[in-house]
Protein backbone atom coordinates (compact mmCIF):
# COMPACT_ATOMS: atom_id res chain seq x y z
CA UNK A 1 0.00 0.00 0.00
CA UNK A 2 1.03 3.56 -0.64
CA UNK A 3 2.94 4.86 2.58
CA UNK A 4 0.86 7.85 2.11
CA UNK A 5 -2.97 6.11 2.46
CA UNK A 6 -1.56 3.59 4.91
CA UNK A 7 -1.83 6.67 7.51
CA UNK A 8 -5.41 6.64 6.73
CA UNK A 9 -5.44 2.98 7.55
CA UNK A 10 -3.65 3.32 10.83
CA UNK A 11 -5.13 6.33 11.97
CA UNK A 12 -7.52 6.55 14.35
CA UNK A 13 -11.36 6.36 12.00
CA UNK A 14 -13.62 9.28 11.51
CA UNK A 15 -17.30 9.64 12.04
CA UNK A 16 -19.98 11.64 11.75
CA UNK A 17 -22.11 12.29 14.81
CA UNK A 18 -23.96 15.08 13.74
CA UNK A 19 -25.65 16.71 11.05
CA UNK A 20 -27.25 20.28 10.04
CA UNK A 21 -28.55 21.37 6.85
CA UNK A 22 -30.36 24.44 5.65
CA UNK A 23 -31.78 23.96 1.97
CA UNK A 24 -34.41 24.83 -0.30
CA UNK A 25 -36.55 22.00 0.62
CA UNK A 26 -35.75 21.79 4.26
CA UNK A 27 -34.01 23.18 7.82
CA UNK A 28 -33.02 20.65 10.27
CA UNK A 29 -32.46 17.11 9.25
CA UNK A 30 -36.20 16.22 10.30
CA UNK A 31 -37.84 17.96 7.49
CA UNK A 32 -34.80 17.93 4.92
CA UNK A 33 -35.12 13.96 5.33
CA UNK A 34 -38.64 14.02 5.01
CA UNK A 35 -38.44 15.78 1.45
CA UNK A 36 -35.34 13.73 -0.07
CA UNK A 37 -38.16 10.57 0.66
CA UNK A 38 -40.56 12.53 -1.05
CA UNK A 39 -38.72 13.91 -3.94
CA UNK A 40 -39.90 17.44 -3.17
CA UNK A 41 -38.43 20.42 -5.65
CA UNK A 42 -37.12 23.61 -3.94
CA UNK A 43 -37.15 25.47 -7.25
CA UNK A 44 -39.38 28.54 -8.18
CA UNK A 45 -39.46 31.61 -9.49
CA UNK A 46 -37.01 33.75 -7.99
CA UNK A 47 -38.09 35.86 -4.54
CA UNK A 48 -35.17 37.69 -4.09
CA UNK A 49 -35.01 40.41 -6.15
CA UNK A 50 -36.64 41.26 -9.09
CA UNK A 51 -35.24 39.35 -12.43
CA UNK A 52 -37.49 40.44 -14.93
CA UNK A 53 -35.70 40.61 -18.03
CA UNK A 54 -33.33 38.12 -17.33
CA UNK A 55 -32.69 34.93 -18.95
CA UNK A 56 -33.13 32.95 -15.91
CA UNK A 57 -35.78 34.00 -13.38
CA UNK A 58 -35.82 30.88 -10.97
CA UNK A 59 -33.71 29.42 -8.62
CA UNK A 60 -34.10 27.38 -5.36
CA UNK A 61 -33.91 29.60 -2.43
CA UNK A 62 -34.66 29.01 1.12
CA UNK A 63 -37.94 29.73 2.68
CA UNK A 64 -38.35 33.02 4.16
CA UNK A 65 -38.27 32.68 7.91
CA UNK A 66 -37.15 29.11 8.02
CA UNK A 67 -33.79 29.96 9.13
CA UNK A 68 -33.74 31.56 13.01
CA UNK A 69 -30.63 33.21 12.99
CA UNK A 70 -31.08 35.45 16.79
CA UNK A 71 -31.61 31.84 18.54
CA UNK A 72 -27.70 30.77 18.05
CA UNK A 73 -26.11 33.84 17.58
CA UNK A 74 -24.69 35.34 20.85
CA UNK A 75 -24.73 38.27 21.28
CA UNK A 76 -27.07 38.95 18.65
CA UNK A 77 -25.50 42.38 17.23
CA UNK A 78 -23.63 40.24 15.49
CA UNK A 79 -26.41 39.02 13.51
CA UNK A 80 -25.89 42.19 11.02
CA UNK A 81 -22.24 41.42 10.91
CA UNK A 82 -23.31 38.16 8.91
CA UNK A 83 -24.23 37.59 5.14
CA UNK A 84 -26.59 35.51 4.51
CA UNK A 85 -23.92 32.38 3.81
CA UNK A 86 -22.66 32.83 7.26
CA UNK A 87 -26.13 32.76 8.99
CA UNK A 88 -26.40 29.67 7.04
CA UNK A 89 -23.40 28.12 8.09
CA UNK A 90 -24.13 29.43 11.59
CA UNK A 91 -27.54 27.65 11.95
CA UNK A 92 -26.16 24.78 10.33
CA UNK A 93 -23.41 24.55 12.56
CA UNK A 94 -25.25 24.36 15.72
CA UNK A 95 -27.81 22.10 14.31
CA UNK A 96 -25.11 19.67 13.63
CA UNK A 97 -23.95 20.06 17.52
CA UNK A 98 -26.98 20.01 19.03
CA UNK A 99 -28.11 16.48 16.67
CA UNK A 100 -24.29 14.86 17.84
CA UNK A 101 -25.50 15.48 21.91
CA UNK A 102 -21.85 17.47 22.19
CA UNK A 103 -22.21 19.78 25.09
CA UNK A 104 -20.29 23.08 26.00
CA UNK A 105 -17.86 20.63 29.08
CA UNK A 106 -17.56 17.84 26.84
CA UNK A 107 -14.64 18.66 24.94
CA UNK A 108 -11.77 21.26 24.74
CA UNK A 109 -12.15 24.32 22.78
CA UNK A 110 -8.85 23.82 21.94
CA UNK A 111 -9.59 20.78 20.24
CA UNK A 112 -12.69 21.82 18.16
CA UNK A 113 -11.87 22.33 14.28
CA UNK A 114 -13.94 24.14 11.58
CA UNK A 115 -13.24 23.33 8.20
CA UNK A 116 -15.76 25.24 5.61
CA UNK A 117 -16.14 25.31 2.39
CA UNK A 118 -17.28 28.43 1.01
CA UNK A 119 -18.03 30.75 -2.13
CA UNK A 120 -14.72 33.25 -3.18
CA UNK A 121 -17.55 35.70 -4.29
CA UNK A 122 -18.23 37.30 -1.13
CA UNK A 123 -18.45 40.84 -2.64
CA UNK A 124 -20.82 39.68 -4.20
CA UNK A 125 -23.40 38.95 -1.69
CA UNK A 126 -26.83 41.37 -2.31
CA UNK A 127 -27.17 43.46 0.32
CA UNK A 128 -23.03 44.36 -0.65
CA UNK A 129 -24.05 45.02 -3.88
CA UNK A 130 -27.59 46.95 -3.42
CA UNK A 131 -24.91 49.56 -1.25
CA UNK A 132 -22.48 49.74 -4.08
CA UNK A 133 -25.37 50.55 -6.38
CA UNK A 134 -26.92 53.02 -4.62
CA UNK A 135 -23.52 54.72 -3.59
CA UNK A 136 -23.22 54.92 -7.68
CA UNK A 137 -26.92 56.74 -7.87
CA UNK A 138 -25.46 59.15 -5.08
CA UNK A 139 -22.76 60.12 -7.11
CA UNK A 140 -24.04 60.12 -10.39
CA UNK A 141 -26.91 62.86 -8.51
CA UNK A 142 -24.27 64.79 -6.58
CA UNK A 143 -21.77 65.08 -9.45
CA UNK A 144 -24.09 64.85 -12.77
CA UNK A 145 -20.92 62.81 -14.00
CA UNK A 146 -21.16 60.69 -17.18
CA UNK A 147 -18.31 58.28 -15.94
CA UNK A 148 -16.90 56.40 -12.97
CA UNK A 149 -15.77 59.45 -10.21
CA UNK A 150 -13.74 57.84 -8.03
CA UNK A 151 -13.79 60.57 -4.98
CA UNK A 152 -17.86 61.13 -5.78
CA UNK A 153 -18.27 57.18 -5.55
CA UNK A 154 -15.58 57.09 -2.23
CA UNK A 155 -17.44 60.06 -0.63
CA UNK A 156 -21.29 58.15 -0.95
CA UNK A 157 -19.59 54.73 -0.82
CA UNK A 158 -18.21 56.10 3.05
CA UNK A 159 -21.52 57.70 4.02
CA UNK A 160 -23.62 54.77 3.38
CA UNK A 161 -21.31 51.63 4.44
CA UNK A 162 -20.67 50.25 7.98
CA UNK A 163 -17.06 49.33 7.44
CA UNK A 164 -17.33 46.21 9.64
CA UNK A 165 -20.03 44.98 7.47
CA UNK A 166 -17.89 45.03 4.52
CA UNK A 167 -16.04 41.99 6.06
CA UNK A 168 -18.91 39.90 5.20
CA UNK A 169 -17.83 39.43 1.87
CA UNK A 170 -14.24 38.11 2.86
CA UNK A 171 -14.38 34.04 2.22
CA UNK A 172 -13.16 32.86 5.41
CA UNK A 173 -15.80 35.18 7.69
CA UNK A 174 -18.13 32.12 7.94
CA UNK A 175 -15.77 30.04 9.37
CA UNK A 176 -14.85 32.49 11.48
CA UNK A 177 -18.38 33.52 12.91
CA UNK A 178 -19.10 29.67 13.24
CA UNK A 179 -16.26 29.05 15.44
CA UNK A 180 -17.10 32.06 17.83
CA UNK A 181 -20.33 30.64 18.24
CA UNK A 182 -19.20 27.04 18.71
CA UNK A 183 -16.50 27.99 20.60
CA UNK A 184 -14.02 26.29 18.07
CA UNK A 185 -10.26 27.29 18.95
CA UNK A 186 -8.51 25.21 17.06
CA UNK A 187 -8.07 24.48 13.21
CA UNK A 188 -10.21 26.56 11.68
CA UNK A 189 -9.48 26.45 7.46
CA UNK A 190 -12.34 27.95 4.55
CA UNK A 191 -11.68 25.91 1.32
CA UNK A 192 -12.72 27.52 -2.11
CA UNK A 193 -12.63 25.69 -4.84
CA UNK A 194 -15.82 26.50 -6.86
CA UNK A 195 -18.37 23.59 -6.70
CA UNK A 196 -15.73 21.31 -4.52
CA UNK A 197 -15.29 23.27 -2.10
CA UNK A 198 -17.93 21.18 0.88
CA UNK A 199 -16.58 18.23 -0.22
CA UNK A 200 -13.03 19.38 0.11
CA UNK A 201 -13.94 21.05 3.52
CA UNK A 202 -15.07 17.61 5.20
CA UNK A 203 -11.75 16.23 3.45
CA UNK A 204 -9.76 18.45 5.06
CA UNK A 205 -11.45 17.74 8.33
CA UNK A 206 -10.87 14.39 8.02
CA UNK A 207 -7.12 14.62 7.55
CA UNK A 208 -6.85 16.81 10.66
CA UNK A 209 -8.98 14.86 13.08
CA UNK A 210 -6.37 11.65 11.93
CA UNK A 211 -3.10 13.97 12.32
CA UNK A 212 -4.47 14.17 15.77
CA UNK A 213 -5.05 18.06 15.78
CA UNK A 214 -8.41 18.43 16.49
CA UNK A 215 -10.94 15.33 18.42
CA UNK A 216 -14.03 16.94 16.67
CA UNK A 217 -14.60 19.17 13.73
CA UNK A 218 -17.57 20.92 12.14
CA UNK A 219 -17.23 20.43 8.24
CA UNK A 220 -18.97 21.06 5.40
CA UNK A 221 -19.86 24.13 2.74
CA UNK A 222 -22.07 27.09 2.86
CA UNK A 223 -23.42 29.29 0.19
CA UNK A 224 -25.79 31.88 -0.97
CA UNK A 225 -25.33 32.87 -5.11
CA UNK A 226 -29.15 33.62 -5.21
CA UNK A 227 -28.15 36.96 -6.30
CA UNK A 228 -28.38 39.64 -9.67
CA UNK A 229 -24.17 39.00 -9.83
CA UNK A 230 -24.40 35.84 -9.54
CA UNK A 231 -27.46 34.77 -11.64
CA UNK A 232 -26.59 36.89 -14.49
CA UNK A 233 -22.78 35.64 -14.19
CA UNK A 234 -24.13 32.16 -14.83
CA UNK A 235 -26.70 32.82 -17.30
CA UNK A 236 -24.17 34.35 -19.42
CA UNK A 237 -21.82 31.34 -18.99
CA UNK A 238 -24.91 29.59 -20.72
CA UNK A 239 -25.20 26.96 -17.64
CA UNK A 240 -28.38 27.85 -16.17
CA UNK A 241 -31.93 26.57 -16.93
CA UNK A 242 -34.08 28.86 -19.01
CA UNK A 243 -37.38 26.91 -17.98
CA UNK A 244 -39.22 29.91 -16.29
CA UNK A 245 -42.71 28.94 -16.76
CA UNK A 246 -42.15 25.56 -15.00
CA UNK A 247 -39.45 25.74 -12.26
CA UNK A 248 -40.01 22.81 -10.96
CA UNK A 249 -39.65 20.87 -13.55
CA UNK A 250 -36.35 22.82 -14.29
CA UNK A 251 -33.92 21.08 -12.47
CA UNK A 252 -33.37 17.55 -14.24
CA UNK A 253 -30.16 15.46 -14.29
CA UNK A 254 -29.53 12.46 -16.67
CA UNK A 255 -32.54 13.23 -18.83
CA UNK A 256 -32.58 13.83 -22.33
CA UNK A 257 -34.55 17.17 -22.14
CA UNK A 258 -32.55 18.79 -19.55
CA UNK A 259 -31.00 22.46 -20.09
CA UNK A 260 -28.88 23.44 -17.53
CA UNK A 261 -28.67 23.40 -13.86
CA UNK A 262 -30.82 25.58 -11.30
CA UNK A 263 -28.52 27.88 -8.70
CA UNK A 264 -29.45 27.22 -5.14
CA UNK A 265 -28.96 28.02 -1.93
CA UNK A 266 -28.29 26.99 1.59
CA UNK A 267 -25.51 25.15 3.66
CA UNK A 268 -24.72 21.31 4.93
CA UNK A 269 -22.49 21.14 8.17
CA UNK A 270 -21.36 17.29 9.86
CA UNK A 271 -19.83 16.99 12.84
CA UNK A 272 -16.85 14.65 12.95
CA UNK A 273 -15.34 12.58 15.75
CA UNK A 274 -12.60 10.58 16.20
CA UNK A 275 -14.08 7.56 16.61
CA UNK A 276 -12.21 6.86 20.12
CA UNK A 277 -13.13 10.36 21.49
CA UNK A 278 -16.72 9.76 20.16
CA UNK A 279 -16.84 6.15 21.73
CA UNK A 280 -15.75 8.00 24.75
CA UNK A 281 -18.22 10.31 25.54
CA UNK A 282 -21.42 8.01 24.49
CA UNK A 283 -21.52 9.89 21.25
CA UNK A 284 -24.15 9.02 18.25
CA UNK A 285 -22.72 7.62 15.56
CA UNK A 286 -24.41 7.76 12.40
CA UNK A 287 -22.12 6.85 9.75
CA UNK A 288 -17.91 6.63 8.88
CA UNK A 289 -16.17 9.24 6.45
CA UNK A 290 -14.19 6.51 5.20
CA UNK A 291 -12.16 7.24 2.62
CA UNK A 292 -11.30 10.91 0.40
CA UNK A 293 -9.50 11.79 -2.31
CA UNK A 294 -9.56 15.08 -4.65
CA UNK A 295 -7.55 15.95 -8.28
CA UNK A 296 -7.41 18.78 -10.62
CA UNK A 297 -7.97 18.06 -14.55
CA UNK A 298 -5.41 21.00 -15.50
CA UNK A 299 -7.35 21.27 -18.24
CA UNK A 300 -9.64 24.15 -18.87
CA UNK A 301 -11.98 26.66 -16.57
CA UNK A 302 -15.29 25.25 -17.46
CA UNK A 303 -14.34 21.96 -19.22
CA UNK A 304 -13.96 18.19 -17.90
CA UNK A 305 -11.64 16.42 -19.73
CA UNK A 306 -13.38 14.55 -22.72
CA UNK A 307 -12.15 11.29 -20.75
CA UNK A 308 -13.30 11.92 -17.20
CA UNK A 309 -9.75 11.05 -15.92
CA UNK A 310 -9.76 13.81 -13.42
CA UNK A 311 -12.94 12.15 -11.91
CA UNK A 312 -12.28 8.42 -12.64
CA UNK A 313 -8.65 9.19 -10.65
CA UNK A 314 -9.99 10.97 -7.43
CA UNK A 315 -12.99 7.96 -7.05
CA UNK A 316 -10.48 5.61 -7.84
CA UNK A 317 -8.12 6.98 -4.94
CA UNK A 318 -11.23 7.60 -2.30
CA UNK A 319 -11.73 4.16 -2.39
CA UNK A 320 -8.32 2.88 -2.29
CA UNK A 321 -8.06 4.94 0.55
CA UNK A 322 -11.00 3.66 2.45
CA UNK A 323 -9.49 -0.43 1.57
CA UNK A 324 -12.81 -0.36 -0.43
CA UNK A 325 -13.64 -1.44 -4.10
CA UNK A 326 -15.86 -0.42 -6.36
CA UNK A 327 -17.97 -3.54 -5.95
CA UNK A 328 -18.48 -2.72 -2.33
CA UNK A 329 -20.95 0.36 -3.25
CA UNK A 330 -24.51 0.60 -3.07
CA UNK A 331 -25.34 4.00 -3.52
CA UNK A 332 -23.50 6.99 -5.07
CA UNK A 333 -24.48 10.61 -4.52
CA UNK A 334 -23.54 12.29 -8.10
CA UNK A 335 -22.51 15.79 -9.13
CA UNK A 336 -25.42 15.55 -11.42
CA UNK A 337 -25.90 18.95 -12.40
CA UNK A 338 -27.90 18.45 -15.36
CA UNK A 339 -25.74 19.92 -17.76
CA UNK A 340 -24.83 17.94 -20.71
CA UNK A 341 -21.19 17.99 -20.38
CA UNK A 342 -21.04 17.05 -16.74
CA UNK A 343 -23.97 14.56 -16.58
CA UNK A 344 -22.81 12.14 -19.31
CA UNK A 345 -18.87 12.41 -18.15
CA UNK A 346 -19.83 11.61 -15.12
CA UNK A 347 -21.69 8.60 -16.30
CA UNK A 348 -18.62 7.38 -18.16
CA UNK A 349 -16.46 7.95 -14.99
CA UNK A 350 -19.10 5.84 -13.00
CA UNK A 351 -18.68 3.16 -15.86
CA UNK A 352 -15.03 3.14 -15.63
CA UNK A 353 -14.41 2.84 -11.51
CA UNK A 354 -17.26 0.19 -11.00
CA UNK A 355 -16.63 -1.60 -13.72
CA UNK A 356 -19.39 -4.16 -14.79
CA UNK A 357 -21.24 -3.41 -11.09
CA UNK A 358 -21.81 -0.18 -12.25
CA UNK A 359 -25.21 -1.32 -13.46
CA UNK A 360 -26.04 -2.73 -9.82
CA UNK A 361 -25.28 0.69 -8.07
CA UNK A 362 -28.54 3.36 -7.54
CA UNK A 363 -27.22 6.92 -8.62
CA UNK A 364 -29.15 10.17 -7.65
CA UNK A 365 -28.59 13.86 -8.53
CA UNK A 366 -30.31 15.28 -5.18
CA UNK A 367 -29.53 18.37 -6.79
CA UNK A 368 -32.53 17.93 -8.70
CA UNK A 369 -34.50 18.63 -6.02
CA UNK A 370 -32.69 21.56 -4.21
CA UNK A 371 -30.51 22.71 -7.16
CA UNK A 372 -27.02 23.83 -7.53
CA UNK A 373 -25.78 24.92 -3.72
CA UNK A 374 -21.59 25.35 -5.19
CA UNK A 375 -19.74 25.80 -2.27
CA UNK A 376 -22.57 24.04 -0.36
CA UNK A 377 -23.34 21.64 -2.64
CA UNK A 378 -20.47 18.76 -1.49
CA UNK A 379 -21.37 19.47 2.81
CA UNK A 380 -25.48 18.90 2.00
CA UNK A 381 -24.99 16.12 -0.20
CA UNK A 382 -22.63 14.13 1.99
CA UNK A 383 -25.27 15.18 4.88
CA UNK A 384 -27.52 13.77 2.49
CA UNK A 385 -25.70 9.88 1.92
CA UNK A 386 -25.25 10.13 6.00
CA UNK A 387 -28.79 10.46 6.22
CA UNK A 388 -29.69 7.59 3.63
CA UNK A 389 -27.01 5.23 5.35
CA UNK A 390 -29.22 6.18 8.69
CA UNK A 391 -32.78 5.75 7.45
CA UNK A 392 -32.09 3.29 4.75
CA UNK A 393 -33.24 4.87 1.29
CA UNK A 394 -31.82 6.37 -1.63
CA UNK A 395 -33.03 10.16 -2.64
CA UNK A 396 -34.49 10.03 -6.14
CA UNK A 397 -33.64 12.22 -9.32
CA UNK A 398 -36.96 13.68 -9.58
CA UNK A 399 -37.93 15.13 -13.12
CA UNK A 400 -36.50 12.31 -14.42
CA UNK A 401 -38.88 11.51 -17.77
CA UNK A 402 -36.68 10.59 -20.55
CA UNK A 403 -33.56 8.88 -20.80
CA UNK A 404 -30.15 9.76 -22.30
CA UNK A 405 -28.55 6.94 -24.48
CA UNK A 406 -25.34 8.36 -22.74
CA UNK A 407 -26.10 8.26 -19.24
CA UNK A 408 -27.55 4.58 -18.76
CA UNK A 409 -27.15 3.71 -14.99
CA UNK A 410 -29.94 3.30 -12.38
CA UNK A 411 -30.46 7.08 -11.45
CA UNK A 412 -33.45 6.41 -9.14
CA UNK A 413 -35.91 8.08 -10.83
CA UNK A 414 -38.71 9.92 -9.61
CA UNK A 415 -39.28 8.21 -6.40
CA UNK A 416 -37.04 7.06 -3.32
CA UNK A 417 -35.63 3.54 -3.20
CA UNK A 418 -36.18 1.93 -0.17
CA UNK A 419 -32.76 0.25 0.41
CA UNK A 420 -29.89 -0.37 2.83
CA UNK A 421 -27.06 1.52 1.98
CA UNK A 422 -23.22 -0.08 3.74
CA UNK A 423 -21.37 2.17 0.86
CA UNK A 424 -21.89 5.69 -0.33
CA UNK A 425 -20.14 7.56 -2.71
CA UNK A 426 -20.52 11.75 -2.81
CA UNK A 427 -18.92 13.02 -6.12
CA UNK A 428 -18.00 16.82 -6.58
CA UNK A 429 -16.99 18.43 -10.09
CA UNK A 430 -16.52 21.90 -10.33
CA UNK A 431 -15.33 24.77 -12.57
CA UNK A 432 -11.50 24.73 -12.68
CA UNK A 433 -11.16 21.28 -13.19
CA UNK A 434 -11.59 20.31 -9.61
CA UNK A 435 -13.07 16.83 -8.89
CA UNK A 436 -13.53 15.47 -5.30
CA UNK A 437 -15.02 12.43 -3.67
CA UNK A 438 -16.10 11.43 0.01
CA UNK A 439 -16.58 7.51 0.44
CA UNK A 440 -19.78 7.05 3.53
CA UNK A 441 -20.34 3.83 4.84
CA UNK A 442 -21.96 2.29 7.59
CA UNK A 443 -19.83 2.16 11.22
Amino acid sequence: MDPRLRRWAIADRVMVTGVGVVTPIGVGVRDFTAALRSGDSGVAAIRAFDCTGFASRIAAEVAEGSVRLSDCVTPPKLVKLMSRATGFAVVASDQAREHARLGDDDVDPERVAVSLGASGMGPSDYDMIRGEALAMIDMVHETGARHFDVPAFAKAFTARTNPVALLRGLPNIAASHVAIQQRARGPSSTITTACTSGTQAIGDAVRMLRADEADVALAGGTDAPINPAGVLGFSLLGTLSRRNDHPDAASRPFDLDRDGFVLGEGAGILMLEREGFARARGAPILAEIGGYAATCDAYRITDERPDASGAVSAMRRALRSAEAAGSDVDYVNAHGTGTEMNDRLETQALHEVLGTHASNVSVSSTKSMIGHLLAAAGGVEAAACVLSITDGFAPPTINYDTPDPHCDLDYVPNEAREMQIDVALSNSIGFGGQNACLVIRRP
